[in-house]
């Protein structure tokens, strides 16, 4: 049982522009400190950030724009990081939440199904969503003819495409929220955070990424906690955690693009 959804999503939407706010803090200073909420729809964008960097509107608006469409009022608001949890990285590197974890290696079904989406993707670049449970995929797509993703998903059966018919999709029918959708983003894997919109001192970024490295390598899950204030993790040093997590985001191209489709 697995579902993935892709970059136009409004939940995704909603990581890609948090995404976006961190990757223009990391252009501003090395090491930000930055957590970034969006909650958009129906027109609005509502964006909330606690970061130790100021950040332009007129690039974010741009950033919305370019993501999400034009046609959204931007409501932004910031704030200045907790003094206390600032306290926490002054110096050195250190874990920056309590939390568990568990990597899980890709499987084959889940590996097939998201090559799918990315696939049709680069031919309707919209809103959608797939599921396979007990071996049936269900595919929805907006802006897509039926007829058109019945013949894509021939050799997939059992298969639906679009139950309540064809339809349009999008922020004008339906709200994103910044990781309401880890479950795409991580397969099996297990956390008590998200993985959008933060910066790299943040567990939730790196430790998930770190976990699902080694359970990629060592092909079974891999688990295990952490507190806040930590200086290593997992008998690592939490600076090199963050220095896997930091590779694994920079080959994706940033924070934005690992956000459009996540750890696979």
């Amino acid at each position: 049982m697995f579902e993935k959804v892709n970059p136009s999503h409004p939940d995704k939407l909603a990581d890609r522009i948090a995404g976006a706010l961190v990757d223009m803090a990391y252009g501003r200073r090395d090491n930000p400190r930055i957590a970034v909420e969006v909650l958009i729809g129906h027109g609005v964008c509502h964006i909330i950030a606690e970061t130790s960097v100021r950040l332009d509107f007129d690039e974010i608006g741009h950033a919305v724009g370019r993501i999400a469409g034009k046609n959204h009022r931007i409501v932004y608001d910031e704030h200045p990081q907790d003094p206390i949890l600032a306290e926490n990285q002054q110096g050195k590197i250190r874990c920056g939440d309590n939390g568990i974890f568990k990597g899980c290696p890709i499987t084959d079904e889940q590996r097939k199904l998201s090559n799918l989406m990315k696939r049709l993707y680069q031919s309707h670049p919209y809103d959608g969503k797939a599921v396979i449970c007990d071996g049936k995929l269900t595919l929805c797509q907006s802006n897509a003819a039926s007829d058109f993703l019945a013949e894509e998903l021939r050799g997939n059966e059992p298969f639906e495409v679009n139950p309540l018919g064809e339809w349009d999709g999008g922020t004008s029918v339906d709200c994103g929220a910044t990781n309401r959708k880890l479950g795409s983003d991580m397969g099996d894997a297990v956390t008590g955070g998200g993985l959008h919109g933060k910066d790299l001192s943040k567990a939730d970024v790196s430790v998930n990424i770190y976990a699902h490295v080694l359970a990629q390598q060592i092909g079974r899950p891999y688990e295990f906690c952490c507190s806040i204030g930590d200086g290593f993790v997992d008998d690592a040093p939490y600076s090199s955690v963050v220095e896997t997590a930091r590779e694994f985001i920079e080959k994706r191209g940033g924070f934005e693009k690992f956000a459009e489709w996540g750890l696979f």
